[in-house]
């Protein structure tokens, strides 16, 4: 007899399916008849307090519903406030209009669904498009400073410009599939600080909104009624144990799970040997250990971005990337974390950028190490220790055509294309192990588009919510434009936040 949602949720509940402990060594769920009193009742609790964290707070408060946000380090703001502070945007935002720009909703999905890896969730791509517009609306009325001046140049300016092409909607093939619009949204503010300005104008309404914020508190485990429904959360504070009832529902916002090196190497091995781990200090795979020990099902969690910024400056681009067989593999002027996730997922983590007098690096840098000096691309790969004539003959066949501004492999745009005839040549190691190559996970709990935390069965598990990077959500690998996470974490944290009010009241 095929079992019933409550009965599954009763097995899964009990099992941990999910593999709550195998993915960080979290205990178990904690059923409800254990719990001897609740020291604490709230309609809604918030585990974390970056972007997603705080636009769930926000819209739940909103939905005048007692909220109570804990972050497990002593500052607030999380992964969102070391980003950019980009926001992937577009279908015709207010900044789009003021800066010139025509886009469409028509446009803006198919660059995500087409240039995504297989299978996306659509539905999550659909609505974000659709209400894109109104969502930027949203973060300007939140008090997230933005002008509507535009800037051409390939990567976050030091200026204060607000709007760019924040990803790889100028090169091939993403510019054959959509029409190209600028939609990275930044704060208007000089200097690469926006996601710290982001974080402030979030957390100055978060607390407005009258949502209780404490620091140093960690959560430990979900605690789940006998019908499977997820009713509160173990938390610890200062070494002490305390139960915290949730009437309404848990969001769960606690990141993703870099910094646990055990549970990258098992999930994500592809992103274990890339030098630079990057995200906030709490994003241990925390939130998806307890939402795994209580049934719920995981996604995508082998996907990450890998990032090897080989730009500024734009003069680079028009060297030539290749792998250890001497041969080139992707358009130079893909967007970095395509470049990245080429790297890391294709290129067994080993490329390497080769250069002349015109396209090196104008300025002493140490992002990439230099691994040899010819006065001939013969000489070059003989030092380097590329296959013999390998390198020669890439260089020959890119030279050829580059000399007509034509590049038949990869389309790179005409502007970076540029014969490598200028000695002196050089070899830079673009290895995940051995330049500063940033890496950070995006797998996470399987939700639906309000945020609801969904099981093997594809049922939702009643009272669990769970956004921003410890939900799989719009970011993928490979990782096609910066703000797509951050616009994933404030849009579906403000949807979860809203569902979570609406749901009834536990018993």
């Amino acid at each position: 007899m095929k079992p019933s949602g409550l009965q599954r949720r009763k097995v899964l509940a009990g099992l941990g399916l999910g593999a709550g402990v195998a993915l960080s060594g979290s205990a178990a769920a904690l059923a409800r008849s254990e719990v001897k009193r609740w020291d604490e009742t709230v309609d809604v609790l918030v585990a974390g307090s970056g972007s997603a964290a705080c636009s769930a707070a926000i819209e739940a408060r909103r939905g005048d519903a007692g909220v109570l946000m804990i972050e497990s380090l002593p500052r607030f703001g999380g992964s969102s406030a070391m980003s950019g502070g980009v926001v992937y945007a577009g279908g015709g935002t207010a900044l789009q209009k003021a800066a010139g720009f025509e886009d469409t909703v028509e446009d803006m999905y198919r660059f995500i669904a087409k240039n995504s890896s297989g299978y996306p969730q659509l539905d999550k791509i659909q609505l974000y498009c659709e209400e894109s517009v109104a969502h930027f609306d949203w973060l300007v009325a939140m008090g997230v400073p933005y002008n509507d001046r535009y800037t051409d140049v390939k990567e976050l300016t030091l200026g204060d410009e607000s709007l760019y092409y924040s990803g790889n909607e100028l090169a091939w093939p993403a510019r054959e599939t959509s029409r190209p619009a600028p939609r990275g949204h930044v704060p208007g503010e000089p200097g690469m600080t926006g996601g710290r300005r982001l974080m402030e104008a979030l957390l100055d309404r978060t607390r407005a909104a009258g949502v209780v914020m404490r620091a140093r508190v960690s959560g430990r485990r979900l605690v789940l009624d006998s019908d499977g429904r997820v009713v509160g959360m173990q938390v610890i504070q200062d070494g002490r144990e305390y139960n915290v009832r949730a009437r309404r529902g848990v969001i769960l916002a606690c990141g993703g799970f870099i910094h646990n090196r055990d549970m990258v190497q098992r999930h994500a091995p592809a992103l274990f040997d890339c030098s630079t781990p990057w995200g906030n200090a709490g994003d241990l795979g925390e939130g998806i250990a307890m939402g795994s020990a209580a049934g719920a099902e995981t996604l995508r969690m082998n996907e990450g971005f890998a990032i090897t910024p080989i730009y500024p400056p734009e003069s680079t681009l028009a060297g030539i990337v290749v792998n250890a067989s001497g041969q080139r593999f992707i358009g130079e002027d893909s967007y970095y974390g395509v470049l990245g996730d080429a790297i890391a997922y294709q290129q067994q983590g080993k490329a390497w950028l080769v250069t002349d007098a015109a396209s090196s690096f104008d300025f002493h840098q140490d992002n990439f190490l230099e691994v040899a000096e010819a006065a001939t691309i013969g000489d070059l790969a003989e030092l380097a220790g590329f296959p013999q004539g390998a390198l020669q003959q890439t260089v020959a066949y890119y030279n050829r055509f580059a000399a007509t501004g034509r590049d038949p492999l990869f389309h790179k745009q005409p502007r970076y294309l540029q014969a490598l005839d200028k000695p002196p040549f050089k070899v830079w190691d673009l290895s995940v192990k051995r330049a500063f190559f940033t890496a950070h996970t995006f797998g996470g709990l399987h939700t639906d588009i309000d945020g609801r935390v969904i099981n093997p069965f594809g049922e939702a598990i009643p009272g669990l919510y769970a956004v921003g990077r410890t939900a799989a959500g719009l970011p993928v690998a490979p990782y096609i434009a910066s703000g797509l996470s951050v616009g994933d974490c404030t849009f579906f944290g403000r949807r979860a936040g809203i569902a979570a009010v609406q749901a009834g009241v536990s018993a």
